[in-house]
């Protein structure tokens, strides 16, 4: 399975101490080369910073589209621009992105995308973890993850938390 992950999933899973959930969710990650630089330059010292840098399973990729990632990031960062054209290159089975622009934009290439609160539903699905709902509140509490009530809700009702 091939699964291209933007900056947003790594560094607030980093700062709850939950960064392995990807690994023991996918294996193997594939960020391009703006995501790298945005967590490990950008963000260092930074929650994820030193286990990017270190992973075996977190893979980095040069995107060989430069004309898309221009394209791209006329509407995008630099870091959500080359995921998705990571993603359009690699012919990826998943794009784990957050941001809502980013998520549009992937849609327009048909892409198979998820943000953070996707995979905290996958891995309690597979017993990965056992209870979302703290995952969620550390996520807020420690990593500044902006969730609206509304969608909060929601979250904890599809795996039958309150």
């Amino acid at each position: 399975m091939i699964v291209v992950c933007n900056t947003s999933p790594i560094i607030n899973l980093a700062a709850i101490n939950q960064l392995g959930l990807l690994h023991e969710l996918y294996d193997e990650i594939i960020i391009p080369q703006a995501v790298y630089h945005e967590i490990t330059v950008i963000g260092a010292g930074q929650p994820g910073a030193n286990e990017v840098r270190k992973s075996y399973w977190i893979k980095t990729k040069e995107v060989n589209s430069k004309t898309l990632v221009k394209a791209l990031k006329m509407e995008l960062d630099d870091g959500e621009a080359e995921a998705i054209a990571l993603s359009v290159e690699l012919n990826a089975d998943l794009l784990l992105i957050d941001e809502k622009i980013a998520r549009s934009v992937a849609s327009r290439f048909d892409l198979i995308y998820t943000g953070l609160l996707g995979l905290l539903i996958e891995a309690k699905s597979k017993g990965i973890i056992q209870k979302l709902k703290p995952v969620v509140d550390e996520l807020k509490e420690k990593a500044g993850f902006w969730i609206s009530a509304k969608l909060y809700f929601r979250t904890l009702s599809i795996v039958n938390e309150s």
